[in-house]
């Protein structure tokens, strides 16, 4: 059900060249029951998906390293980032897209994962929702080298760690990707791992 108050007045297309950024006016309700009028900008680039793939016998886990734009501009002086598989899910329905995502980024090829938590990652200003799951993994599984899709112009790098050097990562600030961090929270409290 809609929500009674607000009531969207305007959508304005600011930019088309990447993903969508619309400027929104809208009026809005507040709790004296007086509306105001808000104009908001709004990036909408779909919905994604990550994962966390773990190997419970050998305590590991697989993650990725690649250079990200933004952190770069924001103060990360090398703008590159580790963080779990994700990807954005097109066309696929969440589980496709992880599945597929997956093979892509890593080169595992792995047909049974977990949805943990869907979430809004920057819910100010961005519309995806992001699906987190996890997943085993195995040697066994290993079918490519992984590093993406070229013809996405991907270039990332595929690590494998211990699950407790991953996660000294978070507290020592060399994990700064928050859905990796949320994952790797996860399989500590569930003892994934």
């Amino acid at each position: 059900m809609k929500n009674p108050t607000i009531k969207i007045q305007k959508t304005e297309l600011l930019s088309d060249n990447w993903y969508i950024l619309n400027k929104v006016t809208f009026d809005y309700q507040k709790k004296d029951d007086s509306w105001i009028t808000q104009k908001r900008e709004v990036y909408d680039r779909g919905n994604g998906a990550a994962i966390l793939l773990y190997n419970t016998q050998q305590k590991t886990v697989i993650l990725t390293r690649q250079f990200r734009l933004p952190t770069y501009l924001n103060g990360n002086e090398t703008g590159m980032m580790i963080e779990v598989c994700a990807g954005l899910l097109d066309q696929d329905n969440p589980e496709q897209c992880i599945i597929r995502e997956t093979e892509e980024e890593t080169g595992y090829r792995i047909s049974k994962v977990k949805k943990v938590m869907e979430t809004y990652m920057s819910p100010g200003a961005v519309t995806e929702i992001l699906y987190l799951f996890v997943g085993e993994y195995d040697e066994s599984m290993k079918v490519s080298d992984g590093g993406g899709v070229e013809h996405e112009e991907e270039n990332i790098d595929v690590m494998e760690m211990s699950f407790d050097e991953a996660y000294s990562m978070i507290e020592s600030g060399q994990m700064q990707d928050a859905k990796t961090i949320m994952l790797l929270q996860y399989a500590k409290i569930n003892s994934l791992i």
